[in-house]
């Protein structure tokens, strides 16, 4: 029988819905897609700003990201605006089948933990927003040490460190591939999740689970590790 993984989940659209940040990109730039185009770069520049060897906390990055989208489109973004993006961004709620999804896996043993790139303060108002932070025994950002941001192979390492767990032990959920090949680079399994948006890719590592929904996700689980 395989061993039962400590499973860490990605928080920002693997378990929020970043697709209620919409109505505010339509507001500013008048285009509903510049929600994907923001939330791609903001991807991009945190992982070129890790390769770089510099540092900057997720919101930061997605204030600045935001900013020169704007610039590069004609369109002049106010304070208000940036406000309006850190309350979207720290209040997105959970995907409708998260919560019982959580509390299933909870419920037959699993432990449960999150790893993200945004700052802990900044998570833990979103998970205790979406009232579903009583289901993480603990929470891990990469702000809180490492200084780099997922996929770098520090994010992982320092999640095992505190658990005093090897890496076959870990078990990465996410709705993203850069994030589940992080992990798997790492020496985790990996299962992801194709949220809208999102889709597997033919090349790299392949994902040892893949589901549309966590609901999806962790019937897998519980019938690979009973």
């Amino acid at each position: 029988m395989a061993k039962t993984p400590l499973i860490v989940f990605d928080v920002n659209e693997t378990l929020l819905d970043l697709e209620t940040m919409i109505p505010l990109f339509a507001r500013i730039f008048d285009d509903p897609s510049a929600m994907r185009v923001w939330f791609a770069n903001l991807i991009l520049y945190s992982e070129a700003l890790t390769l770089a060897n510099s540092y900057s906390p997720f919101t930061e990055i997605g204030a600045a990201v935001m900013e020169m989208l704007a610039d590069s489109r004609g369109i002049t973004i106010t304070d208000a605006d940036k406000a309006d993006l850190k309350l979207a961004f720290s209040s997105m709620p959970p995907h409708p089948e998260v919560p019982a999804a959580l509390a299933r896996l909870q419920s037959v043993g699993f432990r449960l933990f999150t790893l993200t790139d945004n700052l802990l303060e900044v998570q833990e108002h979103q998970l205790t927003v979406g009232g579903i932070i009583g289901h993480f025994e603990r929470r891990f950002s990469v702000d809180q040490s490492v200084k780099r941001h997922k996929p770098a192979l520090e994010a992982y390492r320092y999640v095992e460190e505190r658990l005093g767990a090897a890496p076959g032990d870990m078990l990465l959920i996410a709705s993203h591939l850069w994030d589940t090949m992080g992990a798997q680079a790492a020496g985790w399994r990996a299962a992801f999740i194709t949220r809208a948006g999102n889709a597997p890719l033919a090349v790299g590592p392949q994902p040892n689970f893949i589901g549309t929904t966590l609901a999806e996700i962790a019937d897998q689980l519980i019938s690979t590790y009973p």
